[in-house]
C-alpha cells in the first residue's frame, strides 16, 4: 500500500526510477542533481536495485551511454543539470532521432558565467530544440509521478521518444517534502516492462542514424516533429490513466482560480506554488486574477493555451530565462506567437524574473501582477522588464 512520508525530493526521485525498473542507470554528478544519482548508486550496490550503473567521466559520456543501453531495449534513466546537461547537448538530438524513449530528471539551474548552482530555467530553454519530450513539475509528488510517467509516455510504440522531467534545483531538489511513493504492484500495474520494437542485436547488424543526404534529410527531420506532435495524444492519455490509477491528475496547462479572471499570471516550476498563495491574497482582495500553469513544454499546447486564455484581458507571463538581444524571456515569446492569429487575444506582459535562484515571493508576485496591468495599459519603453533588478 502506497505510503505518504517525508523525502528528500531527489531522493524520492530516485525512487521513482527503482519503482519503475530501470535496467540501466548511466550518470555523471553535478550540483544540484547529485543526489539523485547517488541515491540510485546506493540503491545498486545494495541489491535493492537490479540494474547496471554505469560511472563515467562526464555528461557527454553519460548520454551516449544511456543511447547505447535504450539502444538495445534496455528501460534507461539518468539525471543531470546546468552546464551537464550543455555538455550533453549533441547527443540529445541523437536520442530523439533515434526514437531512444531514455527518461532523465533535470534539476534546473543556471548556466555559468558567472558560476550559480542555484536554480533557473536557462539550461532549459538552451535544450527546448531537442526532440524530447519536456514536462515541468512544481514538486516533490509531481515529479515522483512523472518520472513514472515519463517511462510509460515514451516507450509507448506510437511514440519512442525521450523523456525530460524538469525539477527546480534545490528549491525542490534538496527541500524534504510530504511524498506518497505509490506501492510497486501499482506502478507495475501501470506501466508494462518495456520491449523496445527495434533492439540491435549483433546476430542481425544492421545500420541506424547513417549519413543523410540532401534528399532524405528533410523528410526525416518532418517525420521527427510529426512524431513529436502526435506523441501529445499518448501523454494526455497516461495522464489521464494515471489519474484513474493513483488519484492524481496532471494537464499540460493547469488553471488555478481562473473563474472570471481578466488578468492571467503564466508560471513554470516550482515558483507556481508561491504564485498560488499570491493568486489568493489578491482574489481575497477583490482583484480578478488568476493563474496558468505551463506544465507541458513540448510538444507546446496550442490548444489548451487558446482555450486557457479565452476571456482574459491581460496575460503576464514570467519566465526564468533570458533570450539575450532578443523578445525576452523564451516562454512569453512563444505564447506571443500561440496566440497571435487569435481575433480576440489578451494584451502580453512579459517579465523575467528568479534568475540565479532569486526567490520572488508572494508580495513580489502581487507586484508583478500589478506592474503587468500598467503596462498593459500604458505601456512600456522595453519588450519586456526584469522583476528585481538593480540598475
Amino acid at each position: 500500500m502506497a505510503k505518504r512520508e517525508g523525502l528528500e525530493v531527489s531522493i524520492a526521485v530516485a525512487d521513482a526510477a527503482m519503482l519503475s525498473d530501470v535496467d540501466v542507470v548511466s550518470a555523471y554528478p553535478i550540483t544540484p542533481q547529485t543526489h539523485i544519482v547517488e541515491h540510485l548508486a546506493e540503491l545498486v550496490a545494495n541489491g535493492e536495485l537490479k540494474a547496471a550503473y554505469i560511472p563515467v567521466e562526464s555528461e557527454h559520456s553519460a548520454m551516449s551511454a544511456c543511447v547505447g543501453a535504450s539502444a538495445v531495449g534496455a528501460r534507461t534513466f539518468t539525471a543531470t543539470a546546468s552546464q551537464g546537461l550543455e555538455l550533453m547537448h549533441e547527443v540529445l538530438y541523437v536520442a530523439s532521432a533515434m526514437r531512444l524513449p531514455i527518461v532523465m530528471a533535470v534539476a534546473n539551474r543556471a548556466l555559468s558565467a558567472p558560476i550559480s548552482i542555484w536554480g533557473e530555467h536557462s539550461d532549459a530553454m538552451a535544450t527546448r530544440d531537442v526532440g524530447w519530450i519536456q514536462i515541468f513539475v512544481e514538486n516533490g509528488q509531481e515529479a515522483v509521478d512523472n518520472v513514472i510517467c515519463a517511462f510509460r509516455m515514451g516507450e509507448d510504440k506510437r511514440v519512442l521518444l525521450p523523456v525530460m522531467i524538469h525539477l527546480d534545483g534545490f528549491v525542490l531538489t534538496h527541500v524534504i517534502e510530504p511524498i506518497e511513493l505509490p506501492d510497486k504492484k501499482d506502478v507495475d500495474r501501470f506501466l508494462p516492462p518495456f520491449k523496445y520494437p527495434l533492439p540491435l542485436d549483433p546476430e542481425k547488424p544492421v545500420t541506424m542514424g547513417a549519413f543523410g543526404q540532401p534528399f532524405i534529410y528533410t523528410e526525416v527531420k518532418w517525420a521527427q516533429e510529426m512524431n513529436l506532435e502526435n506523441s501529445k495524444d499518448v501523454i494526455l492519455e497516461v495522464w489521464q490513466e494515471f489519474g484513474t490509477a493513483f488519484g492524481r491528475q496532471y494537464s499540460p496547462i493547469e488553471q488555478y482560480q481562473t473563474d472570471g479572471a481578466r488578468v492571467l499570471l503564466l508560471t513554470m516550476g516550482s515558483y507556481s506554488e508561491t504564485a498560488m498563495v499570491a493568486v489568493d491574497k489578491m482574489r481575497g482582495d477583490g482583484k480578478e486574477v488568476g493563474l496558468l500553469k505551463l506544465r507541458l513544454w513540448r510538444p507546446f499546447p496550442y490548444e489548451e493555451l487558446r482555450k486557457a486564455v479565452k476571456g482574459a484581458e491581460i496575460l503576464i507571463v514570467l519566465d526564468r530565462a533570458i533570450s539575450f538581444g532578443g523578445p525576452g524571456g523564451p516562454v512569453c515569446s512563444e505564447i506571443k506567437a500561440a496566440l497571435y492569429k487569435e481575433e480576440k487575444r489578451p494584451k502580453i506582459v512579459g517579465f523575467v524574473g528568479g534568475l540565479g535562484g532569486r526567490d520572488i515571493t508572494m508580495a513580489g508576485f502581487e507586484e508583478m501582477v500589478n506592474r503587468g496591468i500598467e503596462i498593459a495599459r500604458t505601456g512600456s519603453k522595453r519588450e519586456f522588464e526584469i522583476y528585481g533588478v538593480r540598475e
